[in-house]
């Protein structure tokens, strides 16, 4: 007689509720409050993690008079079965979708400033064309190389910026980089500002003006403060640090002050680009995707319309 392997015998035992049972006792870290979530009561719960436990041979929560915890064992369980969970998810979504291409659910992060720029065009687009998905747009902070949010599953997309210029070098080998559009930097202040009607201006004129520029930790700042040193400047007073593109634009209209921004956004945000070049070049707007994620086929027309809006609102610079 054939040995069973411990995968067959677990995938003949193995539900689904039990699966939801444990991934809501590792959150919440009570066995009450997964009852209580699950419309379940507290023995029942208790005893399909029980039956997990013997399924598995190992014990998958410490006990605690505060409630439970995963061990390592639960843990590296909680990592595999979170996949298989998604990847079964995206399956009766690609299944909604084939059936009829034109509903359902997209989720993405942006961040703030590149939502600022693009965001509204490419959100007017895809909803006339889908009239019937919905679309789920939360705003960013800049995007670090961990990118949390998209491994936990919580967005099938990112979009926004690598926090240095390099793009594409900058995040790891298992996330999908794609350039959206290239961009440049540059200086900017309201239409209204006397800063608008000059026709030269010079890195040394900008010493006197009010700044408002993100935080000290993005390349924004960190290239105003490399492009005066070039020049044998002090860094000039920043008035505000913000990573807020309201109160930004806010600031700039009323105590006439000057940022530091893409190309795009400053066209975007209708502010004046100044006639002065720091020298900071590019900022690529990037997609980012996971490699060992089966993509949301819906999330795959949101970034096909990302490309067309982008390709429309270049023609029209140029």
């Amino acid at each position: 007689m054939a040995k069973t392997r411990p995968e067959d015998r677990v995938g003949r035992r193995l539900k689904f509720r039990d699966l939801q049972v444990f991934f809501a006792v590792t959150a919440s870290g009570t066995m009450a409050e997964a009852a209580r979530q699950l419309n379940l009561t507290q023995p029942a719960v208790s005893e399909i993690i029980a039956q997990l436990e013997h399924l598995f041979g190992a014990r998958l929560f410490d006990r605690t008079t505060r409630g439970v915890e995963a061990t390592i064992f639960g843990r590296a369980l909680l990592r595999r079965a979170q996949a298989a969970l998604d990847e079964m998810r995206q399956g009766v979504r690609d299944i909604e979708f084939l059936s009829d291409p034109t509903v359902g659910e997209v989720c993405v992060g942006c961040a703030q400033r590149l939502s600022a720029a693009i965001m509204p065009q490419i959100v007017e687009r895809f909803s006339q064309a889908y009239p019937r998905v919905m679309l789920q747009i939360d705003e960013l902070t800049p995007l670090t190389r961990e990118l949390p949010s998209l491994r936990e599953r919580k967005y099938d997309l990112l979009m926004g910026r690598a926090n240095s210029p390099s793009g594409e070098e900058y995040f790891p080998d298992d996330v999908n980089v794609e350039i959206l559009f290239d961009d440049s930097f540059v200086v900017a202040s309201a239409s209204a500002s006397p800063w608008a009607r000059r026709r030269k201006i010079d890195i040394a004129d900008l010493t006197q003006a009010r700044w408002v520029l993100t935080g000290p930790e993005t390349f924004g700042y960190t290239g105003v403060a490399e492009a005066f040193h070039r020049r044998g400047l002090a860094m000039p007073e920043v008035t505000v640090i913000t990573s807020s593109i309201v109160i930004a634009n806010h600031l700039l209209a009323k105590n006439q002050a000057i940022t530091v921004t893409s190309k795009f956004a400053a066209t975007a945000s209708g502010l004046h680009i100044l006639p002065v070049d720091l020298g900071l070049g590019s900022w690529p707007a990037l997609i980012l995707t996971l490699k060992n994620r089966t993509l949301n086929p819906v999330a795959e027309r949101f970034i096909a319309c990302a490309r067309e809006v982008v390709q429309s609102m270049s023609s029209r610079r140029n």
